[in-house]
């Protein structure tokens, strides 16, 4: 970790922190995730759009955005530990932490690390899949089976999915279990955005978004969120945002770049928002 140790005391003094996290070891249909934080790099910086959200933040002005690079992952050394490890490094800084995955179980350990320094964690979770698995495949670590591990270590207060279209009934049984607040696709209703607490961590799985604008991901779940959806939710957000990763972007499935770029916008409008945040309100959360 003395790379990013190294890192992070050079970059202190930005509003932002980007940490690739290029693993798919826990996926259970499809590898090549992990390829994902190198492409949505690639997306936000092409010269075919600017480093300028929606609402107005320049990202690319100085002190704004620090890139820390990829996590690297040696052999020895389990992965979850190594997660967790960087994210305590980077919650020692002022900056707000953002994480490009990779596959969902990475958000499991990033979680663990953020319930160390946030008490009543709010997680805004958007996903096709619940991720509630007791167990997929042996695998009780898979990435559909984090949000599980989180609720039932208390690492969060509270948990709300949302554009949820694949609920099985074990995953039903886990929600009412654990209180998690889930908003079906088929129910949904933006009204929970202005009922969300702070601090927020906002988890963005790809394939949330309907295949006709994502079609980059492993798993093909139709009827899902548009982009503009979610934009216009993000935007929406009040709650003081400390976290987010965008997960599960496989370049494999992407040829045209057409998802990489989406997830490079919801990148930037994320970043956006959290800076906006901070503009208006200097003084740290409250941890």
């Amino acid at each position: 970790m003395k790379r990013l140790a190294d890192a992070l005391n050079t970059l202190a003094a930005a509003e932002l922190l980007l940490l690739g996290v290029p693993c798919d070891d826990a996926s259970s249909f499809m590898k090549g995730s992990a390829e994902g934080p190198a492409a949505i790099r690639a997306a936000i910086r092409s010269p075919s759009s600017n480093l300028w959200t929606e609402l107005g933040v320049d990202l690319g002005a100085e002190g704004i955005l620090a890139d820390l690079g990829d996590i690297d992952f040696p052999e020895a050394e389990d992965p979850i530990c190594r997660i967790e490890k960087a994210v305590d490094q980077m919650l020692e800084y002022p900056a707000v932490p953002i994480f490009l995955g990779g596959d969902h179980s990475m958000t499991f350990p990033i979680i663990k690390g953020f319930s160390k320094h946030y008490d009543r964690l709010t997680i805004l979770h958007f996903d096709a899949h619940p991720d509630l698995y007791d167990l997929l495949d042996g695998d009780r670590y898979s990435h559909a089976c984090s949000f599980a591990r989180i609720m039932e270590n208390d690492f969060a207060y509270r948990l709300v999915q949302v554009g949820i279209r694949t609920m099985t009934g074990h995953q039903r049984e886990q929600v009412e279990r654990f209180g998690i607040e889930t908003i079906e696709m088929r129910d949904m209703d933006l009204a929970f955005i202005d009922f969300l607490t702070s601090p927020l961590y906002i988890s963005f799985d790809m394939d949330a978004l309907d295949p006709a604008f994502a079609p980059g991901v492993s798993h093909h779940e139709p009827g899902g969120l548009s982009t503009r959806q979610v934009i216009d939710m993000i935007h929406a957000v009040k709650a003081r945002l400390v976290g987010a990763d965008i997960v599960e972007l496989n370049p494999g499935r992407d040829p045209a770049g057409v998802t990489a770029m989406v997830a490079a916008k919801i990148l930037k409008e994320i970043m956006g928002v959290a800076v906006m945040q901070r503009k208006k309100a200097p003084t740290p959360l409250s941890k």
